[in-house]
């Protein structure tokens, strides 16, 4: 049948109608879902938008590198005031992050964490690997761009879809516009506390949090012998999961199902830190001890009433350990995060602040906690000498997990 151009006029004014109608509308849902952190410092109490979706802004390809759809990139509403030591608190219960620079809160930022039988582990953390343009290795090449690494299992804080409820499959999403300025904020070893409710640091002040000395011996080095006695499993297992994929996070920790088969990551792989040193032979009467410089970056200590032990760590790299005695050590001391940042005007002085995970068995105040613990003199002349801003010092009841190893600093999983 001949269609008269007419009629064939008519019909293709109309499609043109149609098209034009739902461009519009993908046009508004995209305007409608793409949102911004807000900084705290101009408005205290104001709030990302609770909804955050995928923006249309054309995909872009960075010089040297395949076809691949990368993320729009929008500039925050501010430029946020981040000068002193950075850390991220995570409330899984308001689905919020909090940035915070030397202790005091700078922005908030919605996310959406995992869902149910894919749950977001709640602990202690830090950031050990960022990846701009990072692509699932477990869920069909999905883009997780500005991805920072939390756990070498397969948590991570990416750029992702933020519904305003958990969605992920166990990691961090987090708002593309907010994404992308935390991720060109940060390095590696920012501290990231997870936590079930909404927790907040404090100063605290106490005689046996750790003092920088007068004279800082940061070109120290320590003795590569015993002294450093990190368990050999929690490095083998912590090798096993950097050389995997992120399905090691479900396959290795349990966190949900389905149970897929480990594959190879062959750059992880590649890229393996140095595995961890055998223990040396006793040197020959009269020799000194054998040395190796300290990795750069501030030191970390974790104390733990599980294993009664005190172990520290400088740049992902373990220095030494030495046993520590607890008061009451049938009671326990929940998990505290200690920080230390410059006292203002006060030469190398710093001052402390704490975070308090609360537990259903533990009972202790970050002050009690300190009064219980008795470390050798001797450990905490070492850890003096090595003080800084920056400094951390974990007190849990949990001992060194699995996740607890090669290029990493103390995780602790709370649940």
């Amino acid at each position: 049948m001949q269609i008269s151009p007419r009629l064939q006029s008519a019909q293709i004014s109309s499609a043109n109608r149609r098209l034009a109608a739902m461009a519009a509308g993908c046009a508004l849902l995209c305007t409608a879902t793409t949102g911004h952190a807000v900084p705290l410092a101009p408005q205290p109490n104001a709030m990302a938008l609770p909804e955050i979706g995928r923006s249309s802004t054309p995909a872009q390809r960075p010089a040297g590198q395949s076809l691949v759809a990368l993320p729009p990139v929008k500039p925050a509403a501010k430029e946020l005031d981040a000068k002193g030591t950075l850390s991220i608190i995570v409330s899984l219960e308001k689905q919020q992050l909090t940035l915070y620079s030397d202790g005091e809160p700078i922005a908030r930022s919605p996310v959406s964490s995992g869902k149910p039988g894919h749950e977001t582990p709640a602990g202690v953390f830090s950031i050990i690997e960022k990846d701009r343009w990072h692509h699932s290795n477990l869920y069909d090449d999905a883009p997780m761009y500005f991805m920072q690494r939390i756990t070498w299992s397969g948590v991570a804080l990416h750029q992702g879809i933020v519904p305003n409820h958990p969605a992920s499959h166990g990691c961090v999403r987090l708002p593309e516009a907010f994404a992308h300025q935390l991720w060109g904020m940060t390095k590696p070893g920012v501290r990231v506390i997870i936590a079930r409710g909404d927790v907040a640091p404090v100063d605290i002040s106490h005689p046996r949090l750790f003092a920088p000395r007068h004279e800082p011996l940061e070109a120290k080095a320590e003795p590569s012998s015993a002294a450093v006695q990190i368990p050999e499993m929690a490095f083998a297992m912590s090798r096993l999961r950097y050389a995997t994929s992120d399905s090691a996070m479900i396959a290795g920790m349990s966190f949900g199902k389905p149970s897929p088969t480990l594959t190879t990551n062959q750059r992880f792989a590649d890229n393996l830190a140095e595995p961890a040193a055998p223990v040396d032979a006793a040197p020959p009467a009269g020799a000194a001890p054998a040395q190796k410089p300290l990795k750069p970056g501030p030191v970390s200590v974790f104390i733990s009433r599980k294993e009664g032990r005190l172990f520290v760590r400088k740049g992902f790299a373990p220095v030494f350990d030495a046993p520590v005695t607890f008061d009451h050590p049938e009671r326990p001391l929940g998990t505290h995060v200690f920080s230390a940042y410059a006292a203002a005007g006060e030469g190398n002085a710093v001052r402390w602040t704490v975070v308090s995970i609360p537990s259903a068995t533990a009972t202790s105040s970050a002050a009690d906690t300190l009064d219980r613990i008795s470390i050798p003199r001797d450990a905490v002349e070492r850890i003096s000498d090595l003080m800084s801003p920056g400094a951390s010092l974990v007190v849990s009841d949990q001992g060194l997990g699995p996740e607890t190893g090669v290029g990493t600093d103390f995780i602790v999983l709370t649940h």
